[in-house]
């Protein structure tokens, strides 16, 4: 994993400017603390920077970044893992392609020569972001992978074309503009985003499984995208008879093995995080076996008994001799380092989960790790959550009775009453534009459309003009495919939208890669190799959720690896303790209120209205105001704090000064590094 960025001028003449190319990776060097690589193409006004995390070929020369061919015909930067890439190796071995390093990005450079790029994708299988120039073409193209695992950010100046890694390599170069667009800025006050959009304006997002296309026309720049994968849940009318539990139970256990022993791969150890759900547990239960050393596993313990596992996750450590590290956090430490997450995280966060999970990475790291395994996208693919499990009761059991469901939905909402108001709405919503184009509106929206309410009372008053007519899921449902939605059942439905939304900016990034990636720690996710998820998405519902057992056919497959208790225990979200349960939390939260959200504070961003803030604030802080309202108000005000970080990291302050200076203290420059690509070996 590492980080890149680069620049694609409309003028083929107009020369690059390597400094600028080394501050790109400077300002991400936590991606990619291992050496920096630069690359211009003379005479096409092309340029590539690389900032390197060894995990693959550890050779500092041979793994240096970006890559040439050796006729000079492609040009690229990678950031990520291609997986299965000895066997890919061997095979283009054996048709006469040779290969100077052990990386598995050089895979590519072959792998396009013989199938042209958009053909070598299938090919690819694993989490990435790149970018690759194609010389005889004069085409750029970025590619992030199926998923989104992996970030990748691009943005038009009237120079031309500029992409990174993180939305700060773009701040970088002295070209791109700094500012918040106004639906942006609703959209992190209440969440949820619209897919390829960010919090800035005219900084898009390469999304999940798309091409981005950047061709040259004399020196005007043409931009295009390409879905060239989807999750393809299958239309009712082409799902195949249903077989034996035990056919899909056989076979998710052959995929699920498999993605686990190629996510094992690395030259360097591996490690897991483990938590006290099944998601994580049988990661660790098949990698043990996969290995001849006891398996090393981080665990997160909170100071809240309602939302601490590591008792369940002991448990599991135990069953399979695994050496746990468990990780102990307060609220206290989470808000004290609010404000450095929210430069990883480059967006608003709603739980201080995320923070934790930032810490737990440090923790791993320091402990001489630098790639773990991770549980994510097993609820996306099996229902484990319980917005999805509540669409699947509502509209998706034609065959049970209205009793069933109720009193199905009657458990589900009592089971998960910590979570009410925040991963629950409070009272059920129906927004036009998503129930037209989905037949409901997906219970994973409804907590945050429910918060849009509080927006624009929150929104310094030239924004709230700018976003009166404005519709949150007007502009969500426009972005999603109705190819992908029309004719599928309900859960395929609910489980696309999660997946195309939230799974996307908040699971895999604020999250995950970023928190990660913010000191230097790889996570790898086995549940998100491909071929597993596509016999994924083509199980019955039912095998997905039956009575009241979440993520049923996972269950039965890992059944005899799991202890009784975690075998028989119910989706426990991973959230942090909110900051009204315990007086130090809210003592804590207060502090940073004070300092982010003073008057003095909103003026000079000039993003929110005092008067709907300190509302907000009074509201959270009356004895008066029901304990699930509470918890939404707890996740606006990490909102409200997040805005004014963000303004204060990348707005407020001399980004591509502060990305020269952290170029100057690594030693990066452009005569130190020099420009390298694979051809000139």
């Amino acid at each position: 994993m590492c980080g890149i960025g680069g620049v694609l001028h409309c003028d083929p003449s107009r020369p690059v400017n390597p400094e600028v190319l080394v501050a790109m990776a400077a300002i991400q060097s936590h991606r990619g603390p291992d050496g920096c690589g630069w690359k211009v193409v003379s005479d096409r006004g092309v340029g590539f920077a690389h900032a390197r995390l060894a995990i693959i070929d550890l050779n500092p020369e041979r793994g240096r970044q970006p890559f040439t061919s050796r006729d000079g015909q492609y040009t690229i930067a990678h950031n990520g893992e291609f997986y299965d890439y000895k066997r890919l190796r061997a095979d283009l071995t054996s048709r006469g392609y040779r290969f100077d390093t052990k990386s598995d990005t050089e895979l590519l450079l072959h792998l396009s020569d013989r199938f042209g790029l958009e053909g070598a994708l299938p090919h690819l299988r694993g989490e990435f972001g790149f970018a690759v120039y194609d010389k005889a073409a004069d085409r750029l193209t970025l590619v992030r992978d199926r998923f989104g695992v992996k970030p990748l950010y691009w943005t038009l100046t009237p120079e031309g074309f500029v992409f990174g890694s993180e939305i700060k390599v773009l701040f970088a170069h002295p070209a791109v503009k700094r500012r918040f667009s106004a639906q942006g800025l609703y959209h992190q006050l209440m969440q949820t985003m619209v897919p390829g959009t960010t919090a800035f304006e005219g900084i898009n997002a390469v999304q999940p499984g798309q091409m981005v296309i950047v061709e040259r026309q004399n020196t005007e720049l043409k931009v295009r995208t390409k879905q060239y994968w989807d999750l393809n849940f299958p239309l009712m009318s082409d799902r195949q008879p249903r077989l034996e539990d035990e056919f899909y139970i056989e076979e998710l256990r052959r995929y699920f093995v498999e993605a686990i022993q190629l996510k094992l791969e690395a030259d360097v150890p591996v490690a897991c995080y483990l938590s006290g759900g099944i998601d994580s547990c049988t990661i660790l239960g098949i990698a043990a076996a996969c290995q001849q050393s006891p398996v090393k596993a981080f665990t997160i313990g909170f100071d809240d008994a309602d939302y601490d596992e590591t008792a369940i996750s002991q448990e599991m450590a135990q069953a399979v001799g695994a050496d746990q590290d468990i990780v102990r956090i307060n609220g206290g430490q989470l808000y004290e380092h609010f404000a450095q997450t929210i430069w990883h995280t480059e967006r608003s966060i709603y739980n201080t989960f995320t923070i934790a999970k930032m810490l737990l990475s440090k923790h791993v790291h320091d402990c001489g790790y630098r790639v773990v395994m991770t549980g994510e996208g097993s609820d996306e693919l099996f229902a484990g959550y319980p917005q999805l499990r509540l669409d699947m009761i509502r509209y998706g059991m034609d065959d049970s009775t209205p009793e069933e469901r109720a009193d199905l939905e009657a458990w589900l909402q009592e089971s998960n009453r910590l979570f009410k108001g925040n991963l629950l709405a409070n009272n059920p919503l129906s927004d036009p534009a998503l129930t037209d184009l989905i037949g409901f509106t997906p219970s994973s929206l409804q907590s945050w459309l429910s918060s849009a309410a509080y927006v624009s009372n929150l929104l310094h008053p030239d924004l709230r003009a700018a976003t009166r007519d404005y519709s949150p899921g007007a502009a969500i449902a426009s972005a999603l495919d109705p190819s992908q939605i029309e004719g599928r059942h309900a859960l395929d439905k609910a489980q696309y939208v999660w997946i195309k939304t939230q799974f996307e900016s908040q699971v895999l990034g604020w999250a995950g890669d970023r928190v990660d990636m913010a000191n230097s720690m790889e996570a790898r996710p086995p549940f998100l190799d491909h071929p597993l998820v596509e016999f994924a998405v083509k199980l019955p519902p039912a095998l997905r959720f039956r009575g009241y057992q979440d993520k049923f056919v996972l269950r039965e497959a890992m059944r005899n690896l799991l202890p009784k208790a975690l075998y028989e225990r119910q989706k426990f979200a991973f959230m942090a303790p909110p900051s009204h349960t315990d007086m130090e939390k809210q003592k804590a939260m207060r502090v940073l209120a004070d300092t982010y959200l003073s008057k003095q504070a909103i003026d000079a961003a000039g993003l929110l209205d005092i008067a709907g803030v300190q509302q907000v604030l009074k509201q959270h802080e009356s004895a008066n105001t029901p304990d699930a309202e509470r918890v939404r108000l707890d996740a606006i005000i990490n909102h409200l704090l997040s805005v004014q970080m963000m303004h204060e990291h990348f707005v407020a302050k001399d980004v591509p000064s502060q990305a020269r200076d952290r170029a100057q203290e690594l030693g990066w420059n452009a005569h130190q590094q020099r420009q390298y690509a694979h051809s000139e070996r």
